[in-house]
């Protein structure tokens, strides 16, 4: 079963589910990559790995329509827009993909945070 055929699951909530497990995709992928690119990009490493969890969590709190969705949703959105702006920072494809999914992501659950 489709996670959108779980009743509870729709609108503002499913768009979120979405968004979290493309940013945290995004995360690995960009921490994968700035592995092998030196102390430089330690920083953008460890939050795109702490963020990459940040978002898994979220989504399996949204997915069980949990009481602390709202509230871990506003701490998601802060490490999302804490990471993009150190994605930002560099060059990398890697990097400024990233940061446009973190973007899109903190956006979302800012959404679910006031709804």
């Amino acid at each position: 079963m489709a996670l959108t055929q779980i009743d509870h699951v729709e609108g503002t909530t499913a768009d979120c589910i979405d968004e979290c497990f493309t940013c945290a995709q995004a995360c690995e992928w960009c921490a994968d990559e700035c592995a092998g690119e030196g102390e430089e990009m330690a920083e953008c490493l460890r939050l795109c790995r702490d963020v990459a969890d940040l978002t898994t969590l979220h989504a399996r709190f949204m997915a069980r329509d949990s009481n602390y969705s709202s509230k871990f949703a506003e701490v998601t959105a802060g490490a999302c827009e804490e990471c993009a702006e150190e994605c930002e920072r560099h060059d990398a494809e890697h990097c400024q993909v990233c940061a446009d999914v973190l973007r899109e992501c903190a956006e979302t659950c800012r959404e679910m945070a006031s709804a």
